[in-house]
């Protein structure tokens, strides 16, 4: 397929607030968090993830999402989504204006069982409350599909058990679905094989592809999702985000890395990718580490020469 059938624009969805800071040991200060929302909001991405209403017992790092979504320059043209694990999550989120909230499961019964001790059925039905009351105060709804390329516990995860859980969050009147290779072990035509799957049973115009980057594979991940017509993509700044179940593997794909490519396929994001390089320095060093970006501490470098 030629670089002329690929989508003419795609839309990004920058993840580093909220799955990238999540797994950070050290706690990240609410201003910190703030300011690197808002200098990703300058940069012109349509959708932000900023903040996760979790218990802070389980995700201290998240503690303080109330009080980023007060302190965050909203810029008109973007929005700002918030990860809801029940209905308590969700009246937090709607009492910080979050604009979108996101539900999540997954397409591996043994990831399922494993992390929140409940069936793939129990857990996306624990999620109906939330639906419902998105809708019913005009939020948009995104769902979360974890490990649908693979699986710590279970290894290979069936077509047949994505495309069940497409349908379920589907039926729960989702407007977007993710569908994550949460530890990276995806290769370009697996990866075309399981998004046509999910295009079956949802429009593909609303599917986006999270790829993590523990094997190096995500941005082939991402052409291979681009020549099938996927054109939402989730990254994070400075590829901020460990992956849990590889020790010392990256996490989520670098958003400096997705736009060099984007850019150099002369597709459209409408984001500025030196003003995202700019934010990948600046929490990189607040963590006081160099960033996980290739394209990012490239052109970081090419800035002071």
């Amino acid at each position: 397929m030629s670089d002329a059938t690929l989508p003419r624009k795609v839309k990004i969805v920058e993840v580093g607030p909220r799955d990238g800071l999540q797994n950070e040991k050290e706690s990240v200060p609410a201003a910190v968090k703030i300011e690197l929302v808002n200098r990703l909001s300058q940069a012109g991405f349509q959708n932000i993830e900023a903040a996760s209403f979790v218990s802070p017992k389980w995700v201290p790092q998240m503690a303080t999402s109330a009080e980023v979504m007060a302190g965050i320059t909203r810029r008109p043209g973007t929005l700002y989504s918030a990860l809801t694990p029940n209905m308590q999550g969700f009246e937090a989120a709607l009492a910080a204006g979050a604009q979108e909230v996101v539900i999540f499961g997954s397409a591996s019964e043994a990831f399922s069982q494993k992390n929140i001790n409940c069936s793939i059925a129990e857990s996306i039905a624990r999620f109906e409350s939330v639906a419902k009351a998105a809708k019913e105060h005009g939020l948009r709804l995104r769902g979360s599909i974890s490990c649908a390329f693979g699986c710590p516990y279970q290894g290979e995860v069936p077509l047949d058990a994505v495309a069940d859980v497409v349908g379920r969050m589907r039926d729960l009147g989702c407007d977007e679905l993710d569908i994550a290779d949460t530890i990276g072990v995806s290769t370009a035509r697996k990866t075309q094989a399981v998004m046509l799957r999910a295009a079956g049973a949802f429009h593909l115009d609303r599917i986006s592809g999270h790829f993590h980057d523990t094997y190096g594979q995500a941005l082939a991940n991402i052409y291979a999702s681009l020549e099938i017509g996927v054109s939402i993509f989730h990254s994070s700044v400075s590829g901020l985000g460990g992956c849990p179940y590889a020790k010392g593997a990256t996490g989520n794909v670098a958003t400096e890395d997705v736009l060099y490519l984007m850019n150099g396929l002369g597709i459209e994001t409408g984001v500025d990718l030196d003003l995202v390089v700019d934010a990948g320095q600046f929490i990189s060093q607040h963590l006081g580490r160099k960033g996980a970006s290739r394209a990012g501490n490239a052109l970081a470098a090419k800035k002071l020469t």
